[in-house]
């Protein structure tokens, strides 16, 4: 009897302790499993929730974390809890089923290193993206948010002597675009209703052989934000039709959405003949190097600019640049494109 009641009272420090770690498991595990439901459920959510999804990637900080604190907390149930919330998020961070390029056997008939940015109301320093431009080899280059102001500065800075051929329509609202190439352009058309102004441009690229041709559409989808976020899904679905069309095709610029909203995954999921289309920076394994917001919102990063290529191009090179003067990241990808169009 003597021995029996230090016992017993030992237990109870023990289980105070291992409650100082399941605790705060609990309560970084919560938030992780709401916005789990959240990003697997593809229903319309609400403007918050939509906005929120776009840091799914983040998540898998504080599931990580989650799963630190429940091992010593020694409940078995929070600690597996923890560990398949953590497991979901590498899940959707590295994607298995996201889109992958089906090329043909044999070499490219040309290669085209493409770029975009937004340029924020034109205030992108001029001399920057054409130093990127120049320094990347970059023959096709969109401009999101063009304005009159930037192009005449592109113009000072060189860039109609590395990229000569141009189609655009500036503005000072953040409807403008433009795209510049090194190789000959032909404008196709606009897609219908949207806001924002996103031409459609055939680009031919002459190689050894025959010549490869490339549609591209210079993409600027609505921010979903208060009431437009009806208009977002209305620009992503209009996106997603154009990419069900067959030929080479080349989705750039800002989509104002992540690989983790299910409207955008709709977009890949749309391509031709019941193919993905493929996300360059999702393949490459860049899912945490943000594009926005390069500057002002104090908020984590998250990718908002795409490159979207049909599966029969193949991409390299993909990479991520800060250019003075805009919250955007400039994008960028070497694209392996075959003949014909």
């Amino acid at each position: 009897m003597t021995f029996t009641a230090p016992a017993a009272a030992g237990v109870r420090p023990r289980s105070r302790w291992s409650a100082v770690w399941a605790v705060p498991a609990v309560l970084l595990t919560l938030p992780v499993a709401v916005l789990s439901v959240v990003r697997a459920v593809p229903a319309e959510w609400p403007t918050l929730a939509v906005q929120l999804q776009s840091f799914t990637p983040w998540l898998v900080v504080p599931a990580g974390a989650a799963v630190l604190l429940a091992i010593p907390g020694r409940r078995r149930f929070l600690v597996w809890m923890t560990a398949a919330l953590a497991a979901v998020q590498l899940f959707w961070l590295f994607p298995l089923d996201h889109g992958r390029s089906i090329t043909e056997a044999g070499a490219p008939a040309a290669k085209l290193t493409a770029m975009s940015i937004n340029s924020e109301f034109g205030q992108a320093e001029a001399a920057g993206i054409v130093r990127l431009v120049r320094e990347n080899g970059v023959g096709l280059l969109t401009v999101q948010e063009h304005s009159q102001a930037l192009e005449d500065g592109l113009a000072a800075a060189g860039l109609s002597g590395l990229l000569p051929n141009r189609i655009s329509s500036p503005t000072d609202d953040g409807a403008g675009s433009a795209i510049y190439s090194a190789h000959r352009l032909e404008a196709v058309g606009v897609l219908p209703d949207t806001p924002f102004h996103m031409p459609i441009v055939r680009l031919t690229v002459e190689g050894a052989g025959a010549p490869a041709v490339l549609e591209v559409t210079n993409v600027h989808a609505l921010p979903p934000v208060d009431v437009r976020v009806d208009q977002w899904r209305s620009d992503l679905a209009a996106l997603a039709r154009l990419s069900a069309r067959p030929g080479n095709r080349l989705l750039i610029g800002d989509f104002n959405a992540t690989y983790d909203h299910a409207e955008f995954r709709a977009l890949l999921d749309a391509g031709p003949d019941g193919r993905k289309m493929v996300d360059v920076g999702t393949a490459a394994g860049m899912r945490l190097v943000p594009t926005w917001p390069m500057e002002g919102h104090r908020l984590p990063g998250i990718a908002i600019d795409h490159l979207v290529t049909s599966p029969g191009i193949a991409a390299s090179g993909y990479a991520v640049h800060r250019v003075p003067g805009t919250d955007h990241a400039g994008v960028l990808a070497t694209l392996s494109l075959p003949a014909g169009g």
